[in-house]
Parts: C-alpha cells; structure tokens; sequence
C-alpha cells in the first residue's frame, strides 16, 4: 500500500505568526499518528519559518514512541547546520531538496550539475548512519539517472506540475501522468523507491494514486488546509482511504 508520510510545516506556520506555543506540532503529530498515518515529514528551512531545530527533536522522539510503525522524513537542502540534526535525530528517511533564496516554497528537483555536485558525497555520509535518502527531482529521466548515479535509495518526484495540469481538465492531467508514469518505470527500472510530493490533494490523488511502484506521497498544505473546516483526525483517514484504494502497480 502507498504510505502516506503527512507534512506538518503549516502547523508550526501558524504557531510562528502569533508566537506562542499554539498550535503546538507535537499535537498535530499524535492526532495524525492516531488517525493511521505510517509517516510525518517536516522542512526545517534556514530562516526557520515554521519548524524549528526543537520541533525536529520533539517530532523525533514523538516517532520512536512508536516502535517502527511510524516513519520520520526530514526534507531539506543540505547546509551544514540541517546535516548536523539529521545525523543527531536519525530519521527514516532524509530528502534532500534544492532551494532557492526566497522561495516560498519548493519549485523544481535537483538537475545534474555544479549546483548538485555536492550530493553524492551526502548521500554517502547520511546512509553511512543508516539514514535513507531521497533525492526531490523533476519527472525527466536525466534527472533520475542522475539520482541513481549519485547513490540515492529513492526519489521524490516533484508534482507541482501534474496539479497544475489537473487543473486544466482530464485531458492535460492524463498526458501529464503518462509523463510522470514514464518516470516512475524509469527509476523503478535501476532500483529507486517512488516518493512523490507537492500539491497533491484529495482530488488530483485519484489519478496519481495509480503510478506505477509508487511508495510514499508526502501532503502538508492541502491536509491542512482542509482540517481547518474538517479537523485533522477526519482528514488524514480520508487520504488513507483514498490511498488504500490505489490499483495495483503496472
């Protein structure tokens, strides 16, 4: 079964606008690990607008409660000091995510490259302490070549794009699956994981769910945003209804 690994940046975003410890991440984190969700993901950004060096911690520790049950993902370009928590808290999983200065959020996947140099030598050292890592890439083969070349255990795939053209009608959402198809084959054909993640939601899932050799689906915003009028608990089993009903790989 698709796992879903639920994303609680929006929590701490919320918190941080008031100050305060309200909404605490520590909560969100039980409700949804209460709801059934097999992962929690946080991207701890340098500017530490919403998820703190603490509230990695406290997530951490919240996680291993949970004997395995739960997987930890931490996103995050690989500074110095985001390195240094993950090699502390050893989560299941790290993904490594390019940024760009003054993004507000994420807008494309690692390309093969100067900027990207770097990176194998990461990769080494995380899964040295037996943390698995993903590397965040667009659905283009070139990049996910250069993914297994740079000793990743999975990608992620960057699914902006794909929610774009859902919104266009069927006909654009289907030709952008097909690509995105194309890619999972790909990786899958030289011994990748399939993550998956950004903008996917209630709606666009039904179509996505179907990827071939899918893995995990990594959802913050649009969980969120509809627990607000819904609550958590109810919407993180509505995303693992939907992603139980997943047809089988091809």
């Amino acid at each position: 079964m698709i796992r879903l690994s639920v994303n609680v940046n929006k929590i701490a975003t919320l918190r941080n606008s008031r100050g305060g410890s309200l909404p605490r991440v520590g909560d969100a984190v039980r409700v949804c690990i209460a709801a059934g969700a097999p992962g929690i993901t946080v991207h701890p950004r340098a500017d530490r607008r919403h998820i703190t060096p603490a509230d990695v911690r406290d997530t951490a520790a919240l996680v291993a409660n949970e004997r395995g049950r739960v997987e930890f993902n931490i996103e995050g370009d690989p500074r110095p000091e985001l390195l240094d928590l993950v090699r502390e808290v050893r989560p299941t999983q790290c993904t490594l995510v390019p940024v760009i200065p003054g993004e507000i959020t994420s807008q494309a996947g690692w390309q093969p490259g100067a900027h990207s140099a770097a990176i194998p030598d990461v990769v080494r050292m995380l899964k040295a302490d037996s943390i698995r890592v993903s590397l965040f890439v667009d659905a283009a083969v070139d990049a996910i070549r250069w993914a297994a070349s740079a000793g990743a255990d999975r990608i992620e795939l960057y699914t902006e794009p794909f929610a774009r053209a859902c919104e266009r009608g069927s006909d654009d959402a289907q030709r952008s699956f097909a690509l995105y198809a194309e890619a999972a084959r790909a990786a899958h054909a030289l011994g990748l994981g399939i993550n998956a993640g950004h903008d996917l939601d209630l709606d666009n899932l039904l179509i996505f769910r179907a990827l071939p050799h899918l893995d995990e689906v990594s959802i913050g915003h649009a969980i969120v945003s509809r627990a607000v009028f819904m609550g958590l608990d109810r919407v993180v089993k509505e995303y693992l209804e939907v992603l139980a009903a997943a047809p089988a790989a091809r």
